[in-house]
């Protein structure tokens, strides 16, 4: 890594210049509405990197007893055991049968299984499966670590042995044959199979990015890039094509080795035949058309003599007895041989990150018509080793919660045993996600039996593969006083935040059931693994904590007690009491649905967590209760269809942040007022310190946040002179009890006024009881119930006035939601049979402007003449076809008033042509929308939403339904701790430092979390954003790539991350003169943000404005024009047209129209640009100047164009002419200008700053050569120059 004065880039405008750069957002976001802005498609996404809802609350001192402290603060701990994890690789040699020796570079930590693995993926290799790793004539063991096998050392050599098969050794081996067939066949990914997604980006790299490019980088030979994008992506365009979002990638023509590879009809083999070693039977069709029949023995695979019709398991004669089925096939089939090696060349130059599984399934909305091919491994899966049975563990189901919940149990003190527990919390905890979506999908196809048969189909429950599900529907009246079955729906997706919440904080001895809510035509299922010996008793007998009955009958118990009680700070829950039938005071430290029960195997488990966080009061109007203000005027409380609306974890993290800024504030007034009062009158000292004397100076206590405005803009310390000093005397009360009793009152009225449950300290909690239907508090505890009331009412409209505020309204988002919940159950009276009518039908009335009822699907099974007689008697009758009367007009109808009930939003529409004339909108965007949220998947094609001649859709275009799924995320504490500590030291200016730091976080994740992780994915861009500004152009294009590719693979190829991946790719292929590439790429982001969005959007400005300047700097003036005029008006539109956005966008187009030297208009547009400088930052600020500059240039430019054609005119061609600048923008001009839009600045320095600068890098040096830390020179602050350096550099 290279220090900030190493490597300036050449392309950089002044020579001597340091860096500085805006740092992405911090990856816990504890306010979610600024990370809302951030998404281009009008609806909130979780930001790239989260701290696992709640973990980051944890106290400093909790964290750090858990091993997680913060590295920044001088802790050497996780720096030493940094150093454990990080020894250093070896070489060794690999000797394989037929190959020649290679060097295979390996690490101390890697089990030789890992090298097995390696060897299935190279080219060379990849056909071998059933071998063993020898040292000298020992075979290793595939689970141990290669640093504990004695003897291995650099340069040894592990030699390749082939073994002998078993049954399941041969399956193996097929089944990996056959993915390597499959190697380049996206069809997988457009299943949403086996961890399979989409990337196109190769498709518009062209190979074309680092050292593995099929060209290199031509510089910037202007003259071969056609830069003219599809007319389609111009501003203004209406056109909206489908198509292009699933470009063609010419890797994925089949290459087709073999035309059929199943099993043989003669399986299983007859005992005289198994003692011949005789495994299984393979029936081949090769690409000449040869019928074959093959042997899988223990001695490998060979011809027999059978024919379809004759089983003769002889060998044939040539039997071409090979190990491999590659090797047996490419001695029989010539076109095998050709095209499986060609394959194999493809399958390995393709980027990694293009072919790994996703920990989690992605599913495609969009798909290609695939050919179905034939595919044994598939069906076998389909129907045996998946329904109950996991091939890895033959012949036995996975206990789930056991694997769940012995991980958890796993050694944490140290960061090797820390990385170790989480990697196996986040395998199960994917595994587990797979098994539940695939029993949940299989439970609603009918293809698993109910535990209680005999009741009717909603009140069913069901076991398979060890996991339990049920229904989200309110069976036996259980949620009847909560909204019924609105309730049932919303508990389970509570229940699994409870789940998410408590799993984060993470007690030793308190467990949670794994569960996965699964969203699936129609239905919602809630998978859970069951506690030992839950399903042998009553529930009665189990609940030895809280209530069975919503708070009826109580119970509990010290132990959950004791371990709640450490769950109680971090996600802010008060201890309390209840009162149980008898009138007894009963303790809790959760709400009273939490439910404890002690398992047959001694673990202490809580489910039922739907209740963790506080009700909103918002949508929970209690008679006698009166809201606060702000909740009132906006028309608060409203009734919702259920009780169970609560308040999100990051809103409370918000309040709680907001509250401790107010609790800092009015002690610090309270402290100037007692100082002030000191300097006035020492001698009426005691009169004035009184309490009363302090406090009218604060807000009143009944409603301390009704403006947050000044906590929560900028930092308090700059508005508040006394806080600093307030924060010490925080930290003071907290450490010693006999302080000043001054202070101790300063403190006692801020904690009063901000609701702190503590009088000591800053402590704020809630009571989940409040305003629970059938929960009584004793009378002893009156008072208290009052503050939380008076709590959960400021949080509530904190909410409104604070939070909502700063979310956008999006309302195609809004439609989309109404109309999936209309969907749900127009679908739930839908039979099989008849599903792609029904759901092709839905969008017509949702989308197409063709206004015809449907007509039900002819029956593939009744020939048209019988047809005809029994035209209305549909097979099954009844309900089934109620779906077929569904108008346009009635389905608009019932959205309208869906979104007036749910979300108390009035749309002004009719029908979608309507909608979207009125709003704006898009029918693409809400076809996407409603597909991803119902898990529709389409045919991509053309559609024509606007005939009113024919229907958009038929059912032909509807290829699948998926499941949509919510499950826990584990988290990787240690590389997040990490990742943070690297983002702090960015912050404060040291590059480096925090590079190193980022680095050991990528590797940290890559730890916990394998190759493919949306957490990755973020480390990955800030460090391409550092290597970029540090001057690494290649090393920030190369991370930039991956980063572009795992976002396609785990978050989707249009996502809006995915999106911004693509712009900062553009950026750094542009600096590294790959201009081509560049604009493909920006085109690719302005296409898939039209698809998701539209033009009017305020993040389309940015991606306007970078493609205007690209294709400024390759002269292409009028298409550079029609970008940055577009980019101007919509900041003109979102930030107002005195926006320093604005002033910017003004000043990028004026430069254009003088390379065009069309003087007079470049001079129009900077002086726009000008007024907005000298009227924001005034006359003196450095960007007026500048601006002013450009003015007299552009007028002496202009006045000498003016001269020339005068002369001209006057003289005709006698006229001696003046020669006029005209230039094309430099490539290192137009650099700084999309830096500068992109957020980065380099900042220049005078002479004297770098001498500085450079003796205080060797300063460092040396003292770090002497032993010293870095860390030991930040004691007295950090180094002058970079107090000088503005970290904020938004130019808004």
């Amino acid at each position: 890594m290279v220090s900030k004065t190493d490597d300036i880039p050449a392309s950089v405008p002044n020579c001597n210049v340091n860096t500085v750069d805006l740092v992405e957002e911090t990856p816990d976001r504890k306010e979610t509405t600024k990370a809302t802005h951030r998404d281009p498609c009008g609806h909130s996404v979780d930001t790239a990197v989260m701290n696992g809802g709640g973990a980051h609350n944890l106290s400093e001192e909790e964290s750090k007893q858990d091993g997680a402290g913060d590295t920044d603060g001088g802790e050497d701990s996780n720096e030493q055991e940094v150093i454990v994890i990080q020894d250093t690789g070896f070489t060794v040699k690999i000797q394989a049968p037929g190959t020649e020796p290679f060097d295979l570079q390996v690490s101390p930590q890697e089990m030789v299984q890992e090298i097995h693995q390696v060897l299935m993926d190279r080219e060379d290799t990849c056909h071998r499966t059933c071998f063993s790793l020898q040292l000298d004539s020992n075979v290793l063991d595939n689970f141990a670590e290669l640093k504990s096998i004695e003897g291995l050392q650099e340069g040894s050599l592990l030699k390749v042995v082939e073994e002998p098969y078993t049954v399941r050794e041969a399956r193996i081996h097929v089944r990996h044959i056959r993915d390597l067939l499959k190697g380049l066949d996206p069809s997988d990914a457009y299943n949403g199979v086996d961890c399979n997604s989409l990337s196109f980006l190769s498709v518009f790299t062209d190979g074309d990015l680092g050292d593995s490019g099929k060209r290199k980088k031509k510089g910037s030979e202007l003259e071969q890039i056609d830069c003219t994008p599809p007319e389609h992506i111009l501003p203004g365009s209406k056109e909206r094509p489908l198509l292009p979002l699933q470009p063609q990638n010419k890797d994925w023509k089949p290459m087709q080795c073999l035309k059929v590879l199943t099993m043989s009809g003669w399986n299983p083999p007859p005992g005289n035949r198994k003692m011949h070693g005789d495994l299984m039977y393979l029936y081949m069709v090769t690409v000449e058309e040869r019928h074959i029949s093959i042997t899988a023995s223990t001695r490998g695979f060979y011809l027999n003599q059978s024919t379809t019709y004759t089983f003769n398991p002889k060998p044939a004669n040539p039997s071409f007895l090979s190990h491999s089925l590659v090797e047996l096939l490419s001695q029989i089939s010539p076109a095998f041989k050709k095209n499986f090696t060609a394959l194999q060349k493809k399958r390995v130059q393709r980027h990694p990150f293009e072919r790994i599984a996703t920990p989690f399934q992605v599913y495609s909305w969009t798909a290609p018509q695939v050919d179905h091919t034939m595919d044994c491994v598939r069906a076998e899966d389909a129907y045996t080793s998946r329904l109950g049975y996991e091939e890895h563990i033959p012949g036995q189901t996975r206990d789930w919660n056991e694997e769940l919940q012995t991980t958890r149990e796993l050694a944490r003190k140290n960061l090797p045993d820390r990385l170790l527990r989480e990697r196996a919390i986040f395998k199960v905890h994917s595994d587990f996600a797979a098994a539940a979506t695939r029993g949940s999908m299989a439970v609603i196809d009918g293809n698993v039996m109910a535990i209680n048969p005999g009741e009717e189909t909603r009140m069913q429950m069901f076991i398979w593969n060890n996991i339990f599900f049920s229904l989200g529907f309110d069976v036996r009246d259980h949620y009847r006083e909560l909204g019924g079955d609105a309730a049932a729906h919303a508990a389970p997706t509570n229940d699994l935040n409870g789940v998410r919440a408590y799993g984060a904080v993470d007690v030793e001895g308190l467990y949670t059931l794994g569960t996965v809510v699964v969203d699936y035509r129609g239905y919602r299922v809630t998978a859970q693994s069951i506690i030992p010996g839950i399903l042998e008793r009553e529930q009665e007998q189990s609940v030895i904590y809280g209530s069975i009955d919503f708070g009826k009958t109580v119970v509990s118990h010290g132990k959950y007690l004791e371990l709640l009680e450490r769950t109680s700070r971090p996600l802010k829950v008060q201890r309390h009491n209840v009162l149980n039938e008898k009138d007894e005071s009963m303790e809790l430290c959760s709400s009273v649905e939490c439910k404890g029960i002690i398992g047959n195997d001694g673990r202490h488990y809580i489910l039922d967590l739907l209740r963790t966080f506080p009700p909103d009061l918002n949508f929970l109007p209690v008679e006698g209760e009166e809201l606060s203000p702000e909740s009132v005027r906006q028309g608060f409380p409203r009734q919702h269809r259920h009780r169970l609306a609560c308040l999100r974890q990051e809103l409370i993290e918000a309040f709680v942040e907001h509250r401790y800024l107010l609790f800092m504030k009015m002690a610090a007034l309270q402290l100037m007022q007692q100082k002030a009062n000191k300097e006035s009158k020492l001698a009426t000292l005691t009169e004035n310190s009184s309490p009363g004397a302090a406090v009218p100076a604060l807000p009143s206590t009944e409603t301390p946040d009704a403006s947050c405005e000044s906590p929560l803009e900028g930092k308090a310390e700059d508005i508040i002179p006394g806080l600093a000093q307030a924060k010490e005397l925080a930290e003071s009360l907290a450490a010693e009890d006999g302080s000043d009793p001054k202070s101790r009152e300063v403190v006692l009225n801020a904690c009063k006024a901000v609701g702190s449950i503590s009088n000591t300290s800053f402590d704020i909690r809630f009571n989940p009881d409040i305003f629970s239907p059938g929960v009584r508090f004793p009378e002893d505890s009156a008072d208290d119930i009052q503050k939380q009331k008076q709590l959960l009412k400021d949080a509530g409209a904190f909410m409104v006035s604070c939070q909502i505020p700063s979310l956008r309204i999006g309302i195609s988002e809004l439609i989309t939601r109404c109309a999936k919940h209309i969907f749900k159950t127009y679908l739930q009276g839908v039979e099989l049979s008849a599903l792609s009518a029904a759901v092709s039908h839905f969008l017509n009335c949702f989308l197409s402007s063709f206004d015809a009822v449907a007509h039900l699907p002819a029956d593939e099974l009744v020939s048209r003449r019988k047809n005809r007689k029994r035209r209305n008697r549909v097979p099954g009758g009844g309900d089934n076809t109620a779906w077929a009367s569904l108008t346009p007009s009635e389905l608009w109808k019932n959205i309208v008033s869906e979104a007036q009930s749910y979300y108390h939003f009035t749309l002004h529409c009719e029908n979608a042509d309507q909608g979207v004339e009125k709003y704006s909108l898009q029918k693409i965007t809400l076809l996407r929308e409603i597909s991803i949220k119902a898990g529709i998947q389409i045919l991509i094609k053309e559609y024509n939403f606007d005939s009113r001649h024919k229907p958009a859709f038929t059912e032909e275009d509807i290829l699948n339904i998926f499941p949509v799924v919510k499950h826990v995320n584990p988290k990787a504490s240690d590389a997040f701790h990490f990742f943070q500590s690297g983002q702090a030291k960015v912050q404060q200016g040291y590059l480096k430092e925090g590079c190193e730091l980022i680095n050991e976080a990528l590797n940290l994740f890559n730890n916990v979390y394998g190759a493919m992780h949306v957490e990755i994915c973020a480390c990955l861009r800030l460090l391409a954003r550092l290597n970029y500004i540090m001057g690494d152009h290649h090393e920030a294009l190369s991370n930039q790539q991956k980063a572009v590719l795992m976002s396609e693979r785990v978050l989707g190829v249009e996502h809006p991350n995915t999106i911004q991946e693509y712009m900062h790719l553009a950026l750094y292929c542009f600096a590294n003169g790959q201009l081509s590439t560049a604009l493909k790429l920006l085109y690719r982001a302005r296409y898939l943000m039209l698809m998701v969005c539209g033009e009017d959007h305020p993040e389309m400005a940015l991606l306007d404005s970078n493609i205007g300047l690209v294709l400024h700097g390759v002269m292409e003036y009028d298409l550079s024009l029609r970008f940055l005029e577009n980019s101007l008006a919509i900041n003109s539109k979102y930030h107002g047209p005195r926006s320093l956005k604005v002033a910017l966008s003004h000043h990028l187009v004026a430069r254009v129209y003088e390379s065009k030297a069309e003087f007079r208009s470049a001079l129009q547009q900077e002086k726009e640009g000008y007024t907005i400088y000298k009227n924001q930052v005034g006359e003196a600020h450095e960007k007026t100047k500048e601006s002013s500059e450009y003015l007299k240039y552009l007028t002496q430019q202009a006045v000498a164009l003016q001269r020339t054609m005068n002369e001209i005119y006057k003289n005709g061609s006698n006229a001696s002419i003046m020669p006029l600048k005209f230039t094309a923008p430099s490539m290192a001009s137009v650099l700084e200008q999309l830096n500068i839009i992109n957020g980065i600045i380099f900042i220049p320095l005078s002479q004297k700053d770098l001498e500085n600068l450079k003796a205080e890098v060797q300063r460092r040096q040396q003292l770090q050569e002497s032993g010293k830390s870095v860390e030991d020179l930040t004691v007295d602050g950090p180094l002058e120059l970079e107090d000088k350096i503005p970290m904020d550099v938004n130019v808004d």
